[in-house]
């Protein structure tokens, strides 16, 4: 039987009972659920397609769909990496790759320590300060290896 980390199925009913009844539910539901947990858990996708009377392909669609939507428990620390134009045109590939070799992971991939999730993202509206990053919520432009060495040291605190 598959294991789902912090998995509460109660918790899961009330926060889709909370939101059913209204407008537009199915986003507000799966943020909650993510706020709640810290992911999407896959037993929850058939709760929220019942509730709602839409298919639970619908529901996997819309998860799978929003990159800021997670499958699994990110690690302690989400350091998230631009890719889109403007900062690839800066060298994000680049910057990517290292931060890969570092952690020992790749773009989309948690440490196996728990200790850090790389995601790539695909703007953070700092195009002109490329390439950028997040970590932890905080923006950082004019990402450079060093910036990017401080980032990852910020990580094993």
């Amino acid at each position: 039987m598959k294991t789902t980390p912090g998995w509460d199925a109660n918790l899961a009913a009330e926060i889709i009972g909370r939101h059913k009844d209204t407008e537009g539910p199915l986003l507000p539901i799966l943020h909650s659920l993510q706020h709640a947990f810290g992911y999407i858990p896959e037993p929850a996708e058939p709760m929220v397609a019942e509730a709602l009377n839409i298919s639970r392909a619908e529901v996997h669609g819309v998860v799978t769909f929003y990159h800021d939507y997670r499958h699994a428990p990110a690690g302690r620390h989400v350091l998230k990496l631009c890719q889109a134009e403007a900062c690839q045109a800066c060298g994000s590939d680049a910057l990517a790759a290292r931060a890969e070799e570092k952690l020992g992971v790749k773009l989309g991939e948690t440490s196996a320590d728990g200790r850090v999730t790389l995601e790539p993202v695909y703007c953070l509206g700092l195009c002109s300060v490329s390439p950028s990053a997040m970590i932890d919520g905080r923006i950082v432009g004019r990402l450079d290896a060093n910036k990017l060495d401080a980032l990852l040291a910020e990580t094993s605190r």
